[in-house]
């Protein structure tokens, strides 16, 4: 009986060659049960063949030429493989339309001739409940994200890393009446999520090595001067920044950012590491916790504004940054209601977060020096007269430390490599509500705060 039942598995083995559907055989490691993509020609094919299962990868190299499409719900994609795309014109891997999908443990990059990139490396569109887990993208070198999630609930990307994700770009912002104008700069994001509610972005690394904001780099790539104009002025830009033709922030991107004001709602951003970022984490959403992070190196730490209702931030590491490390304001989308839907910046709280090394990062020759207003804490009014101001705002237990001292090597230390320790704009435009308790903030160059701080 037994020698019979061999037999016939392999006969209907046999028919299954002759039928076209590839048999493997499970690689070390692979878990029972799961489809290997050793048995196909292409990694398409073995997704193609088995929708809505976990395909594993295993390890080598896999070179491609169009994106991948990852389809069908609780379909997966893991294993040790390292999957490069040589076509720039293509994601990397594409998910659309399927719930419960898991990616994990994958190495995905470009081919240095693929690297001019205007898409993302992965991008997932309204897939919920979405699992990025340990992934790997280097060198994706692209103006657009690394990681892009839109439209998602309930996703998360964990232990994921980010590595060298910029490019040499140009920020074309002729189509805006706010702005008008077209510019070098230096572009980038790791992790992107717009429209996304629910989302957990954990204990991911975000990494630049090379695209940082230099004097030699900018030399040689023109960074910051206009290549284009619009035929009238931007509503927001100053007559003098139009007429100069340059613009300062040219190092553009963020290592983490998640937009949507009006709907990207309860995002928790935690323990990440970011390094040599523009922007380390840019908020545009309600609801949210950031948490346990390091932003090193970064012109600006972290923002909130368009509209962020309810951002708690606390216990996070700021170091090195050269603008401010912790701004909240008002953006140009934000409203009080009249001209629509209300979308206001209040009900937050700053707190336990530690702010040191500020005015050593490298961004410092653009941003600091005499008649530059750096600020660690940054507290301003918003884009537009119609903005309505930031308020209600919780500042507690926070250290602003005057790092001078531990970068001096002999002789008494230099001034602080900033204005302010917390700067708010003043007026009726400025915000309202302030409270400032338990604070230890070392003064700058021209004091504590540049008005009165309420208790």
């Amino acid at each position: 009986m037994k020698r019979a039942s061999t037999w016939v598995a392999g006969v209907m083995g046999l028919l299954a060659v002759v039928a076209g559907a590839a048999l493997y055989s499970p690689t070390p490691g692979e878990p029972e049960g799961d489809v290997s993509v050793a048995g196909y020609a292409t990694i398409q094919a073995a997704l193609d063949a088995n929708p809505g299962r976990t395909i594993h990868v295993p390890a080598g190299d896999y070179e491609i030429s169009a994106k991948l499409r990852l389809r069908g719900d609780h379909a997966g994609l893991y294993g040790r493989g390292r999957i490069i795309q040589k076509n720039p014109q293509a994601p990397i891997l594409e998910i659309e339309h399927a719930a419960d999908v898991i990616v994990r443990d994958l190495v995905l990059t470009r081919s240095a001739d693929a690297r001019s990139s205007t898409e993302p490396a992965v991008v997932a569109i309204d897939c919920d409940g979405l699992v990025l887990d340990g992934v790997q993208v280097l060198d994706h070198r692209s103006p657009a994200a690394a990681i892009r999630v839109s439209r998602g609930r309930l996703c998360q990307i964990r232990n994921c890393r980010v590595e060298n994700y910029m490019a040499i770009s140009v920020d074309d912002r002729t189509g805006s009446p706010d702005w008008g104008y077209a510019f070098q700069c230096i572009d980038g994001t790791g992790i992107a999520l717009d429209n996304c509610r629910g989302a957990l972005v954990q204990g991911n690394q975000v990494i630049e090595h090379d695209m940082l904001p230099t004097p030699e780099m900018q030399d040689r790539h023109g960074l910051g001067k206009f290549v284009k104009r619009a035929a009238q002025k931007g509503a927001i830009i100053s007559q003098e920044v139009w007429d100069r033709g340059y613009v300062d922030n040219w190092h553009q991107g963020s290592a983490i950012v998640v937009t949507g004001p009006r709907e990207s709602d309860c995002v928790q951003i935690i323990g990440n590491y970011i390094e040599n970022a523009a922007q380390g984490i840019d908020l545009h959403a309600d609801h949210v916790i950031v948490s346990s992070n390091i932003v090193n190196n970064a012109f600006a730490g972290m923002k909130a504004m368009h509209g962020s209702r309810h951002v708690l931030i606390v216990g996070n590491q700021f170091i090195k940054n050269d603008l401010w490390a912790i701004g909240l304001m008002p953006g140009a989308t934000s409203s009080d209601g009249r001209a629509g839907e209300p979308n206001f910046d209040h009900g937050s709280i700053i707190a336990s977060n530690v702010i040191s090394d500020f005015g050593y990062g490298n961004a410092h020759w653009i941003w600091g020096g005499p008649g530059r207003s750096t600020s660690p804490m940054w507290f301003d009014a918003g884009q537009k007269p119609e903005n309505p101001p930031l308020s209600d705002v919780v500042i507690q237990g926070n250290i602003v430390y005057n790092s001078a001292v531990d970068h001096h090597e002999s002789g008494p230390p230099s001034q602080p490599r900033y204005r302010y320790a917390v700067r708010v704009s003043p007026g009726d435009a400025g915000p309202k509500n302030l409270r400032f308790l338990g604070n230890l903030f070392q003064p700058g160059e021209e004091g504590m705060a540049n008005i009165e701080l309420a208790p």
